[in-house]
Parts: C-alpha cells; sequence; structure tokens
C-alpha cells in the first residue's frame, strides 16, 4: 500500500533524485535518501508545510536538494532506481533514516544536531537528522 500519492512520473523523479543524492551509498543508502524524501510529503510541518506532492518535494526551494541544480538529475530514470523508489512510497522504512526530514554528507563526523534537529545515525558519508516529536509528531506515525 502506497504511504503517499504518486504518479508514474513521480516515481521517475523520485528514482532520479535518489540516484542523484545518493547513489554512491548503494542501494541501501538511495533507500534511506528515498525514506527523507517521501517523510517530507508525508508530512505536513517545518520547512515542508506545503510540500504534499513529488514535484514539490523535489524542486522545493529554498531548503530543497542540491542535486536538481547538477545535470546528472535530469538524466534518464533507471529502471533500478524506480523499484527502489516505489519501495519506498509502498512504506519501506530503514534506519536510521526511516524518521528523518533531513540529510547531509558532512566533511567530518556528523554533528549531534543540525539546525535543531537530532541525528538519528551516519550510514556511510551521510548523516540523518529528525525531528523532535513536538516538532513534527506526524513523521512518526505508523502507516
Amino acid at each position: 500500500m502506497a504511504v503517499i500519492r504518486t504518479t508514474s512520473r513521480d516515481i521517475d523523479l523520485l528514482a532520479r533524485l535518489m540516484r542523484a543524492e545518493a547513489e554512491g551509498e548503494g542501494d541501501l543508502g538511495m533507500l534511506m535518501a528515498g525514506n527523507v524524501m517521501v517523510n517530507r510529503v508525508r508530512v505536513g510541518c517545518l520547512d515542508f508545510a506545503d510540500i504534499n506532492t513529488v514535484e514539490r518535494m523535489v524542486f522545493q526551494s529554498p531548503g530543497g536538494f542540491e542535486a536538481t541544480q547538477k545535470g546528472y538529475f535530469y538524466q534518464r530514470a533507471r529502471e533500478k532506481e524506480r523499484r527502489l523508489a516505489q519501495r519506498i512510497v509502498n512504506g519501506e522504512r530503514t534506519h536510521p533514516a526511516e524518521f528523518s526530514l533531513w540529510f547531509f554528507r558532512p566533511d567530518g563526523p556528523c554533528p549531534e544536531q543540525w539546525y535543531g534537529q537530532w541525528n538519528s545515525g551516519r550510514y556511510k558519508a551521510h548523516c540523518f537528522f529528525n525531528p523532535t516529536s513536538a516538532d513534527c509528531p506526524e513523521v512518526y506515525g505508523v502507516f
């Protein structure tokens, strides 16, 4: 069962963004990046109150993804990444990103907090950050 509404075009967009942001982290890293992306569509809190579609999430500005400014993002979606994107849309969650709304690649160790949001863990080069339950309770909901 899908946790957000998507079209085939949305799956392509999500797949392209997952690849562009985290291909170097392998399938698991792309799934974690996808968790963050789908969470941003699912919730109506913080910087994502008006982000209710995949397209809005992908092209959010300010606060969106740097990959959309690079040519690699605009290459056609591959079937492998489309399958990964569909798994995330269907509700697959992976720690430490299952409740995260942010991730980034620091030059060194992950900071304990990033803009007031707590570090939930690291996978390879990316650090993931969760909102507090007071700031965004819906990200912790089940589906």
